[in-house]
Parts: C-alpha cells; structure tokens; sequence
C-alpha cells in the first residue's frame, strides 16, 4: 500500500519570514495589500507583513523596540502608503517562487502586462483561447 507525505514549508522561508505567520505555500493569508493613500495600524502583530514595504520601498527609518513602533525616530501606531502594491503569483503555483516567498512588489517596479495567452488548459487544452489577445 502506498501512502502520501505532505510536503510542508519550513518556518521562515515564507514572506513575511517570522514564525508568528505560520502559512504555507497551500494555505497563505488572510493578507491586506497596501494601497497607495491608506492607512492602516502598525502594531507588533502586522510589523513583519509592512516592514520591508515601508523602509525599503518607501524610504523610511522603521524599527520596532519594546513593543513600540519608531517611524523615522518617531513613535507611530498607524501608516499611510504612498505606492500601491501586488501580490504577484506564478503562472506555474508549485513551482515558482513569487510573493508567497519575496513578500509585496510595488508598482515602480512592475515592468511589464500579460497581453497574450500563450496557453490556457481547463480538463486538456481550450483550444479556442490560445494565442489570443488580453484586452
């Protein structure tokens, strides 16, 4: 008799890198994507989703120390988003690495859209969607 072994991520190799978010490739989320002019609460318990999005992206000072959020040396207990950002997913889901492993892209940095497609399968081929525009 055969039998099936889950394959199961390590903790950490998954954005947001910590070991609070205990998701799976499978099983990611529940995720809010930041949205150019938003606001949103900054707490201990979303520190590791924004982080990056925040000092990296958007060139700020961010650190959190006892418990207490520091935006450029200041305490902060929310943040507005100057860029909007996307989870991006591969088009072949156990096989790419995407946002579930690097975390959100913000729009500076998308550099291109899909405009044909190139295959399209549902049950075998669908014939009648192949090589057709993206409008």
């Amino acid at each position: 008799m055969k039998s099936v072994v889950p394959e199961i991520d390590s903790i950490g190799e998954l954005f947001p890198y910590d070991h609070s978010h205990r998701w799976t490739s499978d099983n990611f989320g529940p995720l809010w994507i930041p949205a150019k002019g938003v606001s949103m609460p900054l707490t201990p318990a979303n520190y590791a989703l924004y982080e990056r999005a925040i000092r990296v992206y958007e060139g700020n000072k961010l650190e959190m120390k006892e418990g207490t959020i520091f935006l450029n040396d200041k305490p902060v207990t929310s943040y507005t988003f100057t860029m909007n950002y996307y989870f991006m997913m591969g088009d072949n889901r156990h096989d790419s690495e995407d946002s579930r492993f690097w975390g959100f892209v913000p729009e500076d940095h998308v550099v291109g859209q899909a405009w044909l497609i190139w295959m399209s399968l549902d049950k075998g081929v669908r014939w009648n969607r192949l090589f057709r525009r993206i409008h």
